[in-house]
């Protein structure tokens, strides 16, 4: 069992690489988070991810848990602190799992949307592809390890690829359990609660999956954050 002193450290030893992609730096100001922008238009994933259900996902859920964190965080020491913080601080407590469960929640679906691009799909860069096969053995082994990690997820949750150490592997969390809390460095996301889906796919969850690692997954923010 990792203490809480260890916990901290190991969160922050894997969220280390993250930092160069950029993503969460507009997210925070005068202690308050805003809603970061979209990388695309609301209609630029479809028809894999029709554009209601990506105004509904965004704007709706997205912003609802961001609204939901900055109440509960208002006047209080998380209000300073950055979101990864807040997130490795209450992980685990059950008198501030409301706030983790909506700073996480704004976490991953921050990063859910730069795991995706209009243009996805195909072969990752050169290096990703390497360390794939290394811990795969093959690119269409990595995605069925990822399918397999998002269909096999009971209820709400998250399919994600992650590095743990020089390894790459398919995992998934419940509800708004993030990988860095355990010590793996995230390097995509796909989003296996409902309302990330059902609007088009209804309960085909595998479809939705199979069609977001095909046409819509983005290898190259995979390889940013694996470096």
């Amino acid at each position: 069992m990792i203490d809480r002193r260890g916990f901290l450290f190991t969160a922050a030893g894997a969220t280390a690489s993250l930092a160069t992609s950029g993503i969460f730096n507009t997210v925070q100001a005068k202690g308050r988070f805003e809603l970061p922008p979209l990388p695309y238009k609301e209609s630029a994933l479809a028809p894999v991810i029709s554009a209601r259900t990506l105004s509904f996902h965004y704007g709706k859920h997205h912003r609802g848990y961001m609204n939901k964190l900055n109440k509960l965080i208002a006047g209080t020491p998380y209000a300073e602190m950055p979101l990864k913080e807040i997130i490795t601080s209450t992980a685990g407590q059950e008198d501030k799992n409301a706030i983790f469960n909506n700073a996480a929640q704004f976490w991953n679906h921050t990063f859910y949307w730069n795991s995706l691009t209009p243009k996805g799909g195909g072969e990752p860069p050169a290096t990703l592809k390497k360390r794939i096969v290394s811990s795969f053995g093959s690119i269409d082994a990595c995605k069925q390890a990822l399918k397999e990690a998002a269909t096999g997820q009971f209820g709400s949750g998250w399919a994600w690829l992650v590095r743990e150490g020089d390894t790459l592997k398919a995992v998934n969390t419940l509800n708004a359990r993030v990988p860095f809390t355990r010590g793996m460095t995230p390097l995509l996301t796909i989003d296996v609660w409902e309302h990330a889906y059902y609007l088009d796919y209804q309960n085909r969850r595998a479809a939705y999956v199979e069609a977001v690692l095909d046409k819509r997954i983005n290898w190259e923010f995979a390889a940013k954050n694996a470096d």
